[in-house]
């Protein structure tokens, strides 16, 4: 009876003893061992709100990425693949909920972050896998031109011929970084948002700007009717296509990308681009 009883004392002192050493009490250490069986579900401690997916996204949002400004929605590209997302692991539509106060330069910058991971037509480079982590990539869209009718690169055929242009773009993204580093262009007229780039178009201050695909028909369909996709242009070599974004050091890139690689091969992702992303008609490719 001595013998248990000295054994006792002996395995609630290693207890103890590991306890403190972890800077927990004994009850904080089971707490947490506990909580490892919740990885991977919808209870997952390492997620900003247990229970939830928040997925972080713009203000606006523009088809044909989401529809209807609401990706609560479920429509369009970005959207309707989040929630195909969310159901593959385990959560409910209703259990989804989409944070919409940062903008874009807030959401590539380093630091915490108040969602799991964000979804903005974010490109995956080298510079910002030093910042920040990434899922693995689910689209790599074209780059498309865009110019109004009668401007300089409406009959283009080389790169040579791109740069007798006048071109912008907005600031912080892969489409100014490609104006410069691919195209070669060192004078690009540099505006704060699409919708300004745009404008500058408009009134005559710029010839063309550049954009992905999905996001040039939108912009030549509803946003500046009058100006057309003049021309597809190589993939940037620097920009490795669409990605989720996490805060740097976030926990669930792996379990997000189980999710996403097995939406990819069921042919999920195919799918969604086919009936969202692809232009109609034979559009000219520049190629040096």
């Amino acid at each position: 009876m001595a013998r248990k009883f000295i054994l006792g004392i002996v395995v609630f002192a290693v207890i103890i003893g590991t306890a403190v050493f972890m800077g927990c009490s004994p009850e904080e250490a089971a707490e947490v061992e506990d909580t490892t069986a919740l990885e991977r579900t919808t209870q997952d401690p390492r997620l900003v709100r247990p229970g939830q997916l928040t997925i972080g996204t713009g203000e606006p949002v523009y088809p044909p990425w989401m529809l209807h400004n609401d990706p609560a929605r479920g429509e369009g590209f970005e959207s309707a693949l989040m929630y195909a997302l969310a159901e593959e692991l385990g959560f409910s539509r209703e259990q989804v909920v989409w944070e919409r106060g940062l903008t874009f330069d807030q959401t590539i910058a380093p630091g915490p972050k108040p969602f799991d991971f964000s979804i903005r037509q974010v490109s995956v480079t080298a510079d910002r896998q030093q910042i920040l982590d990434f899922s693995m990539v689910y689209f790599q869209p074209d780059k498309a031109v865009i110019s109004l009718p009668g401007s300089d690169v409406v009959n283009a055929a080389s790169f040579a011929d791109l740069r007798r242009a006048r071109w912008g773009a907005t600031i912080g993204t892969t489409d100014l970084d490609y104006l410069e580093n691919v195209l070669g262009i060192s004078n690009v007229a540099v505006f704060d948002d699409q919708a300004g780039t745009f404008q500058a178009m408009q009134g005559g201050l710029i010839d063309a700007t550049v954009a992905a695909l999905p996001s040039a028909i939108y912009a030549t369909g509803v946003q500046v009717p009058e100006a057309e996709i003049v021309a597809l242009l190589p993939a940037d070599p620097n920009d490795n296509g669409h990605g989720l974004l996490f805060e740097q050091g976030n926990e669930l890139v792996g379990w997000i990308d189980e999710g996403l690689q097995a939406l990819i091969d069921r042919g999920v992702v195919d799918e969604l681009i086919e009936q969202y992303l692809l232009p109609e008609g034979n559009i000219a490719e520049i190629s040096e």
